[in-house]
C-alpha cells in the first residue's frame, strides 16, 4: 500500500465528504424542522444561537466539528488498512515491513492524538458558549416583564422552572451535539466500512444458495433486526426518564419547603404529615427507578448479547476463506474490524436508545418551559404610566382568573402627600388591587397612573431579603453605596426603625430571612423605604406582625420622614385609620365606596 498516495486520497476524500455532509445535513435538518414535532422543537430552541444572520461564528464552529468528525472516520479507515498491513507482514515474517508499519503507526497516532485534543477543545468550547447564550436568553425572558411571577396565572403551569434553566439547558446542548455528531459519524463510517467490507467479502452459501458478497447482507439484516427489537424493548424508557426527572424534582421541592418553613412546621409539630408527604414523593422516585432498572436490564442485556455475537460472527464467516488461503491474515483481521465498524455504525440508534429517550424527555421539558414563556408574555398587561408623582386609577375593573368581578369602575386620584387605606373582607380583592396598580395582575381593564421606576415602592406582608449582607437587604432593590467614614445612612435607618442592635452586623453576610423575625423583617422594610425616599409607598399588611404600639410608631415615622410621599395601605386594624385621609372599602361583587375616617 502506497501510504503517501493514501494520505493524498484522504485529503481529497475529506474535502468531498465535508461538502457533501454540509449539503446533506442542511437538507435533513430542514426536513426534520418541518416534518417532525421534535425537529421543530430542536429548531425552536437551537436556531436563535446558530442563526448566521445574527452571528456567523457558531455555525462556523459547528462546521469545524463536522470536519473533525469526518477526519476521525478517515483516521479509523487508515488504521484498518494499517492493521491489514501489520498482520500481513507478521504472516510473512517480514521484519522490514513490520518496522515500517510501526513507523506509519507513529505518524497516524500523532495525528490522531492531535485531532482528538483539538476536537475536544472545539467541542467543549462550543458547549460552554451555547449553554451560556441559551441560559442568558431564557433567563432574560424569565425575568423580563416579571414573567417569573405572572406565569402563576396560567391555567397550566410549568413545574420546576429552576431545573429547566439550570439542568435541562445543559443537557439539551450536550445531548444535541453528542447525538447529532454521533449520528454523522455513524453514517459516514457505515458508508466507508461497507465499501471496505464489500471488497473483502466473498460468496456466502446459505441454504444451498450462494450469495455474492454475502457478509454485507448478513451484517445489515443482523443489525436491523436487532435495532427493531431494541427499539421495542427501550420505548418505555422515554416516559420513564421523563417521570424520573419529574419525581426527583418534586421530592427536591418538598425538601426545600421543609427547610423554608421549618419553624412553622416545628410549632405545629407537623413532622408526621411532612414525613408522609416526603416519603410518598420519594416512593414515586424509588418505584420509577426500579421500573427503569428492569427495563434497562432488558435493553442492555439484549444489546450486550448482540455485541458479543458480533465479535466472532465475521471471523466465523471468513475462517473458511482464511484456511483455504483465499485471503491473508491481514484481510481476515481487517474484515473483522470493518464488520465491527459497520455493526457499530448500524447499531448507533440501538446502543444510543437510552440517550435518545433522555433527550426526548429533556426536549419535552424545555419546550414546555418555552411554551410557558410565550403564554405568559401573551397575557394581557395593564401597564401603568406616569403623570409626575400623582397616583390615579380611572375606570378600573379587576377580575379573578375565572372572570369573577372583584372591582368595577373605580375612579380615584391621590396627589403627593395624600394617603389611602384599603379595607374589605378577606377575598374582596385588596391585595389584588395593589397587584393591579403594580402591573402584576393581568385580569384588569382601565387606566393606572403612578410614578415610574424606583419612585414607587411596594412593601408586601412578607418582605424579600436577598442573600448577602444586611446592608444589601436594606437598600434592595437599589445597590448599597460604599461607606467611607462619616454618618452611615443605613445605620441611622436601622436605629429609626428600632433595630439599632443590628447596626454592628450591617456588613455581615447571612440568610437574614431565617435570622430575623417577621416583625423585624417588616421594620427592616420600613427602613428600606426611608432610604429609598419614594414618591408613593404601597403597603400590603406591611405591619401585620407588629404590635399596635410598634405599628403606630412606624406609621408615625413614615409620615414624619416622608411627608410628601403618597401612602396606600392595605390593612384590617382600625388603628391605621388615623394615618390615612381617605378609606376605600371593597364591598364584594365589584362594589366599592370611599369614606373619610375621622382623624386619630
Amino acid at each position: 500500500m502506497d501510504w503517501n498516495q493514501e494520505l493524498l486520497n484522504s485529503a481529497i476524500w475529506l474535502a468531498k465528504a465535508f461538502a457533501l455532509s454540509l449539503v446533506g445535513l442542511t437538507i435533513v435538518v430542514l426536513w426534520l424542522a418541518k416534518a417532525t414535532q421534535w425537529g421543530r422543537q430542536v429548531k425552536r430552541i437551537a436556531w436563535p444561537y446558530f442563526d448566521p444572520r445574527k452571528n456567523w461564528r457558531p455555525m462556523a464552529v459547528l462546521a469545524l466539528l463536522v470536519l473533525l468528525t469526518l477526519f476521525s472516520v478517515r483516521m479509523n479507515v487508515l488504521l484498518s488498512f494499517w492493521y491489514n498491513g501489520l498482520y500481513a507482514a507478521m504472516q510473512r515474517l517480514d521484519a522490514d515491513a513490520f518496522w515500517f508499519m510501526m513507523a506509519v503507526f507513529g505518524v497516524l497516532a500523532t495525528i490522531h492524538v492531535a485531532r482528538a485534543l483539538f476536537d475536544f477543545y472545539v467541542y467543549q468550547g462550543l458547549l460552554i458558549r451555547w449553554r451560556e447564550a441559551l441560559t442568558h436568553t431564557l433567563m432574560e425572558r424569565w425575568l423580563a416583564h416579571q414573567t417569573y411571577h405572572r406565569s402563576q396565572y396560567l391555567a397550566e403551569q410549568v413545574d420546576n422552572p429552576d431545573q429547566r434553566i439550570q439542568e435541562d439547558i445543559e443537557q439539551f446542548a450536550s445531548r444535541t451535539l453528542a447525538l447529532s455528531l454521533g449520528m454523522l459519524n455513524a453514517i459516514v463510517s457505515l458508508v466507508e466500512f461497507t465499501i471496505i467490507l464489500w471488497g473483502l467479502s466473498g460468496a456466502l452459501a446459505l441454504f444451498g444458495v450462494e450469495i455474492p458478497r454475502g457478509m454485507i447482507f448478513v451484517v445489515y439484516i443482523y443489525v436491523l433486526v436487532a435495532t427493531f427489537i431494541a427499539a421495542w424493548l427501550g420505548r418505555p424508557l422515554i416516559r420513564l426518564n421523563f417521570l424520573n426527572e419529574l419525581f426527583n424534582a418534586n421530592f427536591r421541592y418538598g425538601l426545600i419547603r421543609l427547610r423554608e418553613y421549618a419553624e412553622s412546621i416545628a410549632f405545629f409539630r407537623g413532622e408526621r404529615v411532612e414525613r408522609v408527604g416526603l416519603f410518598g414523593r420519594f416512593a414515586n422516585v424509588v418505584q420509577n427507578m426500579w421500573d427503569m432498572l428492569f427495563r434497562a436490564l432488558k435493553l442492555q442485556g439484549f444489546n450486550l448479547g448482540v455485541s458479543q455475537v458480533a465479535v466472532v460472527f465475521p471471523m466465523i464467516l471468513q475462517a473458511p476463506r482464511l484456511f483455504s488461503k483465499e485471503i491473508t491474515l491481514g484481510d481476515f483481521m481487517q474484515t473483522a474490524e470493518a464488520f465491527g465498524q459497520v455493526q457499530t455504525a448500524l447499531s448507533f440508534f440501538r446502543t444510543s436508545y437510552d440517550d435518545f429517550a433522555n433527550y426526548r424527555a429533556v426536549l419535552t421539558r424545555l419546550s414546555s418551559f418555552m411554551d410557558t414563556l410565550e403564554h405568559t408574555e401573551a397575557l394581557p398587561a395593564l401597564a401603568a404610566h406616569g403623570e409626575g408623582d400623582r397616583v390615579a386609577v380611572r375606570g378600573l375593573s379587576v377580575r379573578t382568573p375565572a372572570q369573577q368581578v372583584l372591582l368595577n369602575g373605580l375612579d380615584l386620584t391621590l396627589e403627593p402627600g395624600d394617603s389611602l387605606l384599603i379595607r374589605g373582607a378577606s377575598g374582596s380583592g385588596k391585595t389584588t388591587l395593589l397587584r393591579t396598580m403594580a402591573g402584576l395582575w393581568p385580569f384588569a381593564d382601565g387606566e393606572v397612573v403612578r410614578p415610574q421606576g424606583e419612585r414607587a415602592l411596594f412593601l408586601p406582608q412578607k418582605p424579600y431579603l436577598p442573600l448577602g449582607t444586611l446592608r444589601t437587604a436594606l437598600y434592595y432593590p437599589a445597590t448599597a453605596p460604599a461607606v467611607s467614614g462619616g454618618e452611615d445612612a443605613a445605620a441611622e435607618a436601622l436605629r429609626r426603625v428600632q433595630l439599632g442592635h443590628l447596626v454592628a452586623q450591617l456588613d455581615e453576610e447571612a440568610d437574614w430571612t431565617r435570622i430575623l423575625s417577621l416583625g423585624e423583617q417588616q421594620r427592616l422594610a420600613i427602613g428600606r423605604a426611608l432610604l429609598a425616599n419614594p414618591a408613593v409607598l404601597f403597603l400590603d399588611e406591611s405591619s401585620s406582625a407588629m404590635d399596635e404600639g410598634l405599628e403606630h410608631a412606624m406609621y408615625a415615622l413614615l409620615r414624619e420622614a416622608l411627608p410628601q410621599a403618597t401612602l396606600v395601605s392595605v390593612g384590617h386594624r382600625s388603628t391605621l385609620r388615623g394615618f390615612h385621609e381617605r378609606e376605600l372599602v371593597l364591598e364584594g361583587g365589584g362594589a366599592w365606596r370611599i369614606d373619610q375616617p375621622a382623624s386619630a
